[in-house]
């Protein structure tokens, strides 16, 4: 899957007593609704944050993973995280760059009406 938007923040590294390391990036999507969307970026894939600046447009590839946990009460819950592995910059008006072709007609383009001239109106209503 893919998140597009502009990038809100981006947090410093987050390493645990494990050796576990993540960092996080908030983007804002770009929709009728914009959303803040947390994506979580793990062990070696910290380091696709490392050119990014806040206010910059990206496509980020994500995965989207879940969780199940058993309270010592015996309460089930359940996590979702969003979690990136690709992220690449797009031109500021949220599109890639693309390079233009330019458009030949082979036929003239005419604005005279298709139908004016049919005479045997077959229809049967």
């Amino acid at each position: 899957m893919e998140l597009q938007g502009t990038v809100k923040k981006i947090t410093e590294v987050q390493t645990f007593a494990s050796g576990f390391q993540k960092r996080e990036m908030v983007i804002l999507t770009q929709e009728q609704y914009p959303q803040p969307i947390n994506i979580e970026f793990l062990q070696d894939k910290i380091n696709l944050l490392d050119t990014l600046k806040e206010g910059e447009n990206v496509k980020v590839g994500i995965n989207i993973r879940g969780r199940e946990w058993v309270s010592p009460q015996g309460e089930t819950k359940y996590f979702n995280s969003i979690t990136g592995w690709r992220v690449e910059k797009v031109l500021d008006n949220g599109s890639e760059p693309t390079q233009a072709a330019p458009s030949h007609s082979a036929t003239p383009v005419s604005n005279e009406n298709p139908f004016a001239s049919d005479d045997d109106d077959d229809l049967p209503f």
